[in-house]
């Protein structure tokens, strides 16, 4: 038996490198538990990372950024082929598992290779092709993360349907292909794909896609989509998929419809990884989608065993998951300093071209009965956004009538997710739309939309006053 550790964590992606290199710099002895041969997690190996490098690839091999400015039939590439996504992918994907266990082993921690399993509140059973070693620790954070989840309709075969894991093993680029799921993985899979030319059909239960975010930026996105051939079906359920004889892929709708393609993408939800953890052993129950009920200290049950990340649910961000996993590991040793305000965190997503968002939405303040007003900034309208050759863009800042603080900024177009900071800084600052009107920002740039966007809104109110 190993001596005791203070921390173990179970899961090496985000939320658990964040609490392992937060509980070592407290001078604390930490082992890291992870299941695959190497470290990141989903994130790093299947998700994120390499979703978001496919995405970078796309827009360079297909020249989708320079379309409007050299024409509709430029491309870099002529025939991009998924090799050339995968070669791209593979490169960063090695170079960040290069950063992550150096950074790791720059901190102390202990890597355990193999299976993680609970065998009372205090030991950890970790199962690898050796054997199995029984851990024991003060503190345990699981931070398992989550896998694509499955469904009896929709029978995943590595070829010709797929889930989101399986992307860069399809072989070829399809001519047209069908994308089960309107959430953030299907859509900015849509997206990807459309922009390669291929014939995308995106079907989701729900009356429009991503439900939490700004219903105005949806409509530009989905008005986007559109113009990109995409279509659509909302309303939709599948009732189920077959392939075909000849390789190609048919969904048959509750509606009776009939959806064919070269391949599917089944991308509906994730399920947490907890089937191996034997929670039960602790006392410990997750839900019907696998994830951990926890407080607001990311406390399971058990005031002792902590859970952080996309295996608690919603909003399964790598980048909040390592907040939490920060939080998590300063509660575990009784800090109570380290704070952090879950109404100040972004979000990114990675659709073409990108959303991003801090704050409440219009919708939410209506129905808060909060009297606002927004300022609106184009792209098209911004030296910058002519330069890029992003006509589709817009920020929207929507800010309190009466004493013009900042309640929320809403972006679509190329850049979002880095030009979000700005309002975020200044939203977590207290500022007030104001601020945009007296800085000065450097000319050109996609920044100036948040000066534009204040006058636009002052100029509604002012008419009032």
């Amino acid at each position: 038996m190993s001596s005791v550790y203070d921390l173990i964590v179970i899961g090496s992606g985000p939320a658990g490198q964040r609490a392992a290199i937060y509980a070592s710099k407290l001078g604390k002895k930490v082992a890291l538990v992870e299941m695959r041969e190497v470290v990141g997690g989903a994130c790093i190996s299947t998700g994120t990372i390499p979703s978001k490098t496919m995405r970078e690839a796309v827009l360079h091999l297909s020249g989708y950024n320079y379309k409007s400015i050299y024409g509709m039939n430029y491309r870099v590439k002529e025939r991009i082929t998924m090799a050339d996504l995968a070669f791209r992918v593979q490169h960063v994907i090695k170079t960040e598992i290069d950063v992550t266990e150096a950074q790791l082993s720059r901190n102390n921690i202990e890597m355990l290779v193999g299976v993680a399993s609970f065998e009372d509140e205090t030991h950890v059973k970790v199962t690898n092709s050796r054997g199995s070693t029984v851990y024991e620790a003060k503190n345990i954070l699981i931070g398992t993360g989550t896998k694509p989840a499955s469904s009896p309709k929709v029978p995943i075969n590595g070829r010709s349907i797929i889930n989101s894991d399986l992307v860069l093993e399809l072989v070829n680029l399809p001519k047209t292909m069908i994308i089960v799921g309107g959430g953030v993985i299907g859509v900015e899979y849509t997206c990807m794909f459309s922009a390669l030319g291929v014939r995308v059909t995106l079907i989701e239960r729900r009356p429009r896609l991503l439900e939490f975010a700004d219903q105005e930026i949806i409509e530009a996105l989905s008005y986007h989509l559109r113009d990109s051939r995409v279509t659509m079906r909302l309303n939709e359920e599948v009732e189920s998929v077959e392939e075909m004889p000849d390789g190609t892929v048919v969904a048959n709708l509750e509606s009776k419809k009939k959806v064919q393609g070269d391949a599917l993408l089944y991308a509906v939800g994730r399920q947490g990884n907890v089937d191996e953890l034997n929670l039960a052993a602790v006392g410990i129950e997750s839900d019907s989608r696998g994830r951990i009920p926890v407080d607001k200290d990311f406390r399971t049950k058990v005031p002792h065993i902590f859970a952080v990340g996309d295996v608690i649910g919603f909003p399964s961000l790598a980048s909040v998951s390592m907040e939490q996993g920060r939080v998590a590991s300063a509660r575990a040793f009784g800090d109570e300093q380290v704070l952090s305000n879950p109404g100040l965190y972004p979000y990114g997503i990675y659709t073409i071209p990108e959303i991003s968002f801090i704050g409440k939405t219009e919708e939410q303040l209506t129905e808060e009965d909060v009297p606002y007003e927004v300022g609106v900034a184009y792209y098209r309208e911004i030296a910058r956004g002519q330069i890029r050759g992003d006509t589709t863009g817009r920020l929207k800042i929507i800010f309190h009538r009466m004493n013009h603080l900042i309640l929320g900024v809403h972006i679509i177009g190329e850049g979002a997710s880095e030009l979000l900071h700005i309002g975020q800084a200044v939203m977590a600052l207290g500022g007030k739309l104001d601020y945009f009107v007296d800085t000065v920002f450097n000319y050109p740039t996609l920044a100036e939309c948040y000066k534009v966007a204040a006058f636009n809104g002052l100029n509604r109110v002012s008419k009032f006053e």
